[in-house]
């Protein structure tokens, strides 16, 4: 079935290419000790209409550990640049992405760093925070100093039952783990050492399903929960009789889940264009703006926000044809055209996620001068002054965080600016409303410290 795999390129990670090319892309990140064969059960259905990635960590299978630092310095950052060089490497501008444990978490960076890169995510036995560090630390010691059999006698109970040890992929993945580079195995723990997303899980804007074995040890249950409370939308579904490869051990509930996970709806229908639409917009206005559009969606402004999000956002910027960039800078000088500041302050702000530096912002105004007029400009150019001096007081300020963990970013009185740009009578359904702040990190979750 496997039709490629990948050159021998600086800076490229060992992968596998199956399934159709012209099916939508999906992208599968392996555990820590583990190669893409750990994927093997769910490669025949996906491959039937997918075109599947799998990709092996620094260090295991086919991936040479040189790929990231190993000086102690490794971050899961690191690794997601690997995935994007080989979604990059096929073309791939978006791709729905599933991991395992360390692949989860690769996976949940993308999806809060990269959003626009993520359609859909699927997070399987992995964690938000991978317990304390000086764990990891001590781990990777070990194996630098002894190798990766010493992990061996314990990942049977961790992976799956011990009994699962004596079958053919049971055996295949514990040679995996024989198999791994040492350096890249400890710089794969480095990576977990440092990795800690709980508070930004609340900015994840893709379609999510989160995957726990009911009998991980390594990462329990809580932790799935932890992920799952914190994406809006997100699914839970937990494996009865699994452990921490759940996809290996309960094949047949985790494909069947990623299966439907990963169908898109009908190409063309209502539904396609809103689940597209809400992605985007997510992406680009952020998520406390979404959620707080949508949660204050009356019957009688209903169908306003389905139209804003099905058509402006699932069509129109959706639309491949210009990137992102572009369309900042063309939504920019309309609105600057037309008066419309307090959204131009809301797009001021989405063409910094979007790419543009404050200095190409400021010429994009600057070439309304010309044909939109100065007086228009001038205002424009206010606007946006007021939207870099808030970002810049907000990454300066220390005070401490209120109930809503949000006190600490900004003072009441501009909080509430903040929220309702037009004041207390703005429309509740403005599909442009100013965009809340990222939310603080939560409390911890119990701490683990296997994977």
């Amino acid at each position: 079935m496997t039709d490629r795999q990948s050159p021998a390129l600086p800076g490229l990670p060992h992968f596998v290419l199956d399934g159709p090319a012209s099916g939508s892309p999906v992208v599968l990140g392996p555990s820590v000790g583990t190669s893409l064969t750990v994927w093997e059960p769910q490669l025949p259905a996906l491959a039937r209409s997918h075109r599947v990635l799998r990709w092996d960590l620094p260090g295991h299978g086919g991936s040479p550990a040189g790929l990231v630092p190993l000086d102690g310095t490794a971050t899961v950052a690191d690794l997601a640049a690997l995935v994007l060089r080989a979604a990059d490497a096929q073309g791939w501008r978006s791709f729905a992405y599933a991991g395992i444990s360390i692949g989860g978490a690769v996976g949940l960076h993308l999806a809060t760093h990269f959003p626009e890169r993520i359609t859909a995510l699927a997070v399987v036995c992995s964690s938000a925070r991978f317990g304390e560090p000086a764990t990891w630390s001590e781990r990777a010691a070990l194996v630098r100093a002894q190798g990766t059999e010493a992990m061996v006698p314990s990942r049977p109970g961790t992976w799956f039952a011990p009994a699962f040890a004596s079958t053919p992929l049971g055996h295949a993945l514990i040679e995996d783990l024989r198999a791994a580079d040492a350096a890249g195995y400890a710089a794969c723990c480095d990576a977990l050492a440092a990795y800690d997303l709980r508070g930004a899980l609340p900015m994840v804007a893709a379609p999510t399903l989160v995957v726990a074995g009911r009998d991980d040890p390594a990462t329990p249950p809580a932790h799935a929960r932890e992920i799952a409370d914190a994406i809006p939308g997100s699914t839970l579904l937990e494996v009865a009789g699994a452990a921490h490869l759940a996809g290996v051990e309960k094949p047949e509930t985790v494909t069947s889940a990623l299966l439907a996970h990963f169908a898109p709806p009908p190409a063309g229908t209502d539904a396609s264009r809103h689940a597209a639409g809400t992605r985007v917009r997510r992406a680009v206005l952020g998520p406390a703006h979404v959620d707080r559009a949508t949660g204050r969606t009356t019957p009688f402004t209903a169908r306003f926000q389905d139209f804003i999000t099905r058509y402006a956002w699932g069509e129109i910027w959706t639309d491949e044809t210009l990137d992102r960039r572009t369309r900042s800078c063309v939504t920019l000088t309309a609105l600057v055209a037309h008066g419309h500041e307090a959204e131009l302050a809301l797009h001021v702000r989405a063409a910094l996620t979007n790419g543009l530096s404050r200095e190409e912002i400021g010429a994009v105004l600057l070439q309304t001068a010309v044909y939109c007029g100065v007086p228009a400009a001038n205002s424009a150019f206010t606007v946006a002054q007021d939207v870099f001096d808030d970002l810049d007081r907000l990454d300066y300020e220390e005070e401490p965080a209120g109930p809503d963990g949000l006190d600490a970013l900004v003072e009441p009185d501009t909080l509430e600016e903040l929220a309702e740009p037009d004041g207390p009578d703005a429309p509740a359904d403005d599909p442009d409303a100013f965009p809340g702040q990222d939310p603080l990190p939560g409390d911890p979750a119990d701490d683990q410290v296997d994977d």
